[in-house]
């Protein structure tokens, strides 16, 4: 799949999503409730990520949940080509020296034929295993199932919700009239930046996920 569309920036870098990922979108009708659906589904999808350590798998049951594709394997492809040096910023917060090896991967996970997220992930090298190490420079094995045997935790530096279904002041001024047509979904609806830390608190990796509008790319649900 070709990585094209829209530049979102981010702390000086450009982070890049696919085009792709909200083609052939569900039609969400521009009404009322069908907004509330909208801002309901954002919010549970944010919890469901901030809670848990792995996004790879949270993707996974999201997808099964709302019937994103026949089997919910959330699959890693990697962006050719895709360079970024870690910050001096970054490196403070994954306590490593100016000397220390920072390996990247940008990777865009997919389930079925929708690309769920875009994610730039630096780590660590010397604080992963030898066959991590090898299965991530040499397959397209999601970041999560790799390491999955850390048993890591995650600590949340940023959530950003890029995509609000309601106007602010919705509950005070009342919902909005129906429009004609129905609603835009942007190319990105959430971006978080975390830390990855080993059993022992040692950090291991830092990555940035840019979540698309193809996580609401189902039917919406009877309205009443």
């Amino acid at each position: 799949m070709k990585t094209l569309g829209a530049l979102l920036l981010l702390s000086g870098l450009f982070f890049a999503v696919p085009a792709a990922a909200t083609e052939g979108g569900s039609m969400w009708p521009d009404t009322p409730d069908a907004r509330l659906e909208l801002e309901a589904l954002v919010a549970t999808l944010d919890v469901r990520l901030l809670s848990h350590p792995s996004a790879t798998l949270t993707l996974e049951g999201w997808c099964r949940d709302h019937g994103l594709a026949p089997v919910a394997r959330v699959v890693a492809r990697r962006v050719p080509g895709a360079m970024r040096a870690p910050s001096a910023g970054q490196r403070r917060e994954l306590a490593v020296g100016a000397e220390d090896e920072v390996a990247y991967r940008r990777v865009e996970l997919a389930c079925g034929g929708r690309v769920l997220s875009v994610a730039d992930n630096w780590y660590v090298p010397a604080r992963l295993t030898p066959a991590m190490n090898d299965l991530l420079a040499r397959t397209d094995t999601a970041f999560g199932h790799v390491v999955a045997d850390l048993h890591f935790t995650r600590r949340t530096l940023e959530s950003t919700r890029l995509f609000t279904p309601l106007p602010d002041g919705w509950e005070r001024d009342g919902l909005p009239p129906p429009g004609a047509g129905t609603i835009t979904i942007p190319a990105a609806i959430l971006r978080h930046r975390a830390l990855l830390y080993r059993q022992d608190g040692v950090p291991f990796s830092e990555v940035v996920e840019t979540y698309t509008g193809a996580m609401l790319d189902f039917p919406p649900p009877p309205l009443k």
